[in-house]
């Protein structure tokens, strides 16, 4: 892993990182760029089969980026961070430590929360909120 200075770099040359393509204010095309013709599609293949896990971290990231963006740009997500893990464990000689299903719930509570009682709102349901 020396190869690579930092993880950004690894991700970049693995093609997973999204182009900014930008000229005027206006937005082109953020497509992610082809890298080597096993590695990606390898490691997608891996983050799809990894999404049907339950109760781990990479479950939980792809369904919450899954509702914001879609599920081929979460699956690319959950692929960069196996190749993040990879790198890491690789580099440090550590094993995989996997921070578990409620790792998102547990860092942010009151944005899920707030979230969640917008989405209520949204379904039409009025909702009285006390601290337990």
């Amino acid at each position: 892993m020396s190869r690579f200075p930092t993880v950004g770099h690894l991700i970049s040359w693995a093609g997973f990182c999204p182009r900014l393509d930008e000229s005027a204010g206006k937005r082109r095309s953020t497509r992610t760029r082809q890298s080597a013709p096993w590695l990606k599609p390898t490691l997608v293949n891996a983050a799809w089969a990894a999404t049907r896990k339950k109760d781990c971290y990479l479950r939980a990231q792809f369904l919450r980026i899954k509702s914001r963006r879609g599920a081929k740009k979460a699956i690319l997500a959950v692929a960069s961070s196996m190749l993040t893990a990879a790198y890491f464990m690789l580099r440090d000689g550590v094993e995989y430590h996997d921070l578990g299903a409620h790792h998102f719930e547990q860092r942010d509570k009151e944005q899920l929360t707030k979230r969640l009682l917008q989405r209520l709102r949204d379904l039409g349901v009025a909702v009285e909120v006390t601290a337990a």
